[in-house]
């Protein structure tokens, strides 16, 4: 399926050998789906980095965070009977689901968009207490008023949630939590306010009724949120069919707010497609894209820890205001970029 995305030729951009673990004993397994800002005049990442012992045969090892935030390595025999693996990602041992790997946030930048490395004197971002303890994913920043919003998966034995840490110079970070409970992820705060209101998408989650379909809440402050409303969900036959989440914060157009986000179907296929919202109340979808506008295709995007994935939660808009820049996770593995033409998503858009 041909897609309209114009992919980096120097893909990929990161790969897990480009970075050094955080840690002695620890390997870095992926780097995955990061935010993307503007700031001291460099295109910045904050990347998630994916960590985990090496892995020696006859067991399986994974390191978690204690309340206090050591790290602790667990490690099980693949003949235990109380074990299941049979996905990389979360392995299941006596009824509890653990994740493979551990993960916090890293930032990198670039002069031209392309070369990354890492800048002196910035923090990692770790988990921090007892709702992080399987680490933080998949960080997406908005900028209102001088401040960064971020917003990422808090993960842990309680469940997985969206937390919130905001910063003015990238050094010092103030934490406010967790600021949607358990199952919620993907949440992507609007980079204006609308009535005096702040927005922002995000993605509660149900095995029984309902589905993974995504929604929309209004803040008075950024931190409290209600008024959710239900906007996207999972269309049966379609590229999107098993789950739908947002990307970064939507573009503001002439003709409404675009988001570009991910789906995927019963095969984990994650594709990106497009839907508009109205500007003045953006819980109104006008349109939305029925052929993804990036399927994984390229061979970086079909193998690797987990292939046949693109998911993004970060862009750039180029002063052209037409060209947006994503960078990309590709099959949980690696990070790449692309390019689109905010004119052809539209035409694509019913």
């Amino acid at each position: 399926m041909k897609d309209i995305a114009k992919r980096f030729e120097r893909n990929p951009l990161l790969s897990p050998q480009d970075l050094t673990p955080s840690a002695k004993g620890l390997e870095i397994t992926s780097l995955l789906n990061p935010g993307v800002f503007r700031f001291k005049e460099k295109i910045w990442l904050i990347v998630r980095v994916a960590e985990r012992p090496k892995q020696v045969a006859g067991v399986i090892s994974f390191p978690v965070l204690t309340q206090t935030g050591a790290t602790e390595i667990i490690e099980i025999n693949t003949s235990d009977p109380d074990l299941d693996a049979r996905d990389p990602r979360v392995i299941t041992y006596k009824g509890v689901d653990y994740l493979t790997t551990l993960s916090h946030l890293r930032l990198l930048c670039s002069d031209d968009g392309y070369s990354f490395y890492e800048p002196e004197n910035y923090p990692l971002l770790v988990g921090e207490g007892i709702l992080e303890t399987f680490g933080i994913e998949d960080c997406r920043v908005s900028k209102i008023e001088q401040i960064y919003y971020l917003t990422f998966t808090a993960v842990s034995d309680n469940g997985v949630g969206v937390g919130l840490r905001t910063t003015t110079d990238w050094i010092n970070f103030q934490s406010h939590g967790m600021i949607l409970p358990p199952h919620n992820k993907d949440c992507a705060i609007f980079e204006e306010k609308i009535e005096g209101l702040y927005y922002a998408l995000h993605r509660p989650s149900s095995v029984e009724i309902g589905g993974n379909f995504i929604w929309i809440a209004s803040s008075p402050d950024g931190i409290h949120w209600g008024n959710h409303k239900c906007i996207i969900k999972t269309r049966k036959g379609f590229w999107d069919s098993k789950r739908v989440g947002a990307g970064a914060a939507p573009i503001k157009t002439k003709e409404g707010w675009l988001e570009i986000y991910h789906g995927a179907n019963a095969e984990n296929q994650y594709c990106l497609g497009a839907f508009l919202m109205d500007l003045k109340d953006p819980t109104k979808v006008i349109a939305r894209t029925e052929a993804p506008i990036m399927v994984p295709t390229a061979t970086y995007e079909l193998t690797g820890f987990f292939g046949n994935v693109v998911f993004t939660n970060g862009h750039i808009l180029e002063p052209d205001g037409d060209t947006i820049t994503i960078y990309y996770g590709a099959s949980d593995e690696v990070v790449c970029g692309a390019q689109f033409s905010i004119k052809a998503i539209f035409l694509l858009l019913k």
